[in-house]
């Protein structure tokens, strides 16, 4: 075994700095295509540094190695979602599932409330089944696609789906990241779940404010006012009926029993699948090319081609041509790319010690509880943005700042709380992130372009480290479960 020589702020430093240098530079020269490679050779270059200074302490090539794959197969079980997901959304637009919840929002929701009101139902939704990506994969693709055809701004639909997407999932006793912050933190989840709601509650009626205003001062003048040409295409082309809304129950009643996703979304591709033979006959047929084909064998073929190459649609809109041309495995191996690098980046950073180092530099700065509660929001953000994953951003800075929070007389709630206002709320907002990725890829949205309308992931930690400035309602030791 070689001697590791301890690793200094300048050594973590220099990849970060180099990662942050470079992922400039790649958005300067390719604007929103930057996720579509330029990143992740950013990322991949920034391994390198790390790579060479693990090198420089004294790390062998196999031990950064087992690192990296350590670190990738921490993204497996995204990246089976992620292909999944891509299935799912072909077989249900060829299904028709997603153009019936198109054509009936479209007929129900006001253009005027229309943010507001899909941040509410995107959070009640949430909360019933504890998962914001079952959210953003099922409503959120209707919710964008009724928002394109009503000439409403993809852009913040997409901040409003996650905006409630996430209120929801971080406040349902349901959700993995409401299990995991308090069992590394050492919380009761009930507790847990009461003492975020100070910070939550108060984050997402605000955003809800803002999303009402921006619906209200929309110009519905120049929105896209011939829905009735619109409906008559989705009726024309995919016959919306209720039953057709089958395979969305399927997966919401999975999640809800608490199915693992990726047999919940695999469930429900193969439900979209069913009703797609069952209803959709006619257009399958006419999909595919070889006309030789016996029809079973060309109604095979069609779901096939769904599910590992999306949908093509030949409505003659263009609006609905591109809201509908969508799915398929084969759409979702850019973002996977993008994760791959970001987790080998993050694996080099945490075996080598870097990412340690960048953590104590921090701790070293806390001074008095407010630092450290501020210090723990910073350090949850940061892991999001150098680690790539949510989950390692709770475990890492909460492993390491667990016994800080007894020496300032802190319950275990406050670490708990602080570390889900930040790895988990803003872990859809790194592009490069398995959330960030896994949002854009499924809503069809650059995570830059909905970023700055996302404001409930924005507001909360700002909410969370007001609170930690101020002093209010940190709970000392001991006092846990009082109200």
């Amino acid at each position: 075994m070689s001697q590791h020589k301890p690793a200094t702020l300048l050594d973590a430093l220099l990849p970060v700095a180099a990662l942050i240098t470079m992922l400039m530079t790649s958005v300067y020269l390719f604007s929103s295509d930057s996720s579509s490679g330029a990143n992740q050779i950013a990322l991949i270059l920034a391994a390198c540094v790390a790579l060479v200074i693990g090198v420089k302490n004294g790390y062998s090539w196999k031990e950064m190695e087992k690192g990296i794959i350590e670190g990738i197969s921490v993204a497996t079980p995204a990246l089976l979602i992620l292909f999944a997901v891509g299935s799912l959304i072909g077989t249900w637009i060829l299904a028709g599932t997603v153009p019936t919840m198109i054509y009936y929002g479209m007929q129900v929701l006001n253009p005027e409330y229309f943010y507001a009101a899909c941040c509410v139902l995107c959070a009640l939704v949430a909360l019933s089944v504890g998962s914001s990506w079952t959210v953003a994969g099922t409503l959120g693709i209707a919710l964008v696609g009724i928002a394109g055809a009503l000439g409403l701004s993809v852009e913040i639909t997409a901040g409003a789906i996650i905006s409630g997407a996430y209120f929801g999932d971080k406040m349902s006793p349901l959700s993995d990241t409401t299990n995991l912050a308090p069992a590394v933190a050492g919380a009761d989840i009930f507790d847990h779940i009461k003492y975020m709601a100070w910070t939550t509650v108060p984050s997402i009626i605000l955003a809800l404010i803002v999303f009402f205003f921006l619906g209200l001062n929309t110009d519905t003048t120049e929105l896209n006012t011939d829905l009735t040409s619109s409906l008559n295409l989705l009726e024309q082309h995919f016959d919306p009926s209720p039953v057709l809304l089958l395979p969305l129950l399927v997966v919401l009643g999975l999640a809800y029993k608490k199915m693992p996703a990726f047999p919940t979304v695999i469930l429900g591709t193969l439900a979209g699948a069913a009703m797609a033979v069952a209803f959709q006959y006619d257009p399958i047929i006419q999909s595919v090319e070889d006309k030789s084909l016996m029809p079973m064998v060309a109604l095979l073929k069609g779901v096939w081609i769904a599910m590992f190459d999306g949908y093509t649609a030949n409505t003659g809109d263009a609006v609905l041509d591109n809201l509908l041309s969508r799915g398929g495995m084969s759409s979702m191996v850019t973002t996977v790319w993008l994760i791959l690098c970001a987790m080998a980046f993050g694996g080099v950073m945490e075996v080598t010690g870097l990412l340690s180092r960048l953590l104590l530099g921090v701790l070293k700065m806390v001074r008095s509880s407010s630092s450290l509660i501020i210090a723990t929001l910073g350090c949850g953000i940061g892991a999001n943005v150098v680690c790539g994953d949510q989950y390692i951003a709770i475990l890492l800075p909460g492993r390491m700042l667990k016994l800080e929070y007894g020496k300032y007389d802190l319950a275990s709630v406050n670490l708990s709380r602080s570390l889900e206002d930040s790895a988990t709320i803003t872990s859809p907002l790194v592009p490069w992130n398995t959330c960030g990725a896994f949002m854009a890829s499924t809503l069809g949205v650059a995570t830059i372009a909905y970023l700055p309308f996302a404001f409930f992931n924005l507001i909360c930690p700002l909410v969370s480290g007001s609170y930690a400035y101020f002093k209010f309602k940190l709970e000392p030791l001991g006092e846990e479960t009082a109200a």
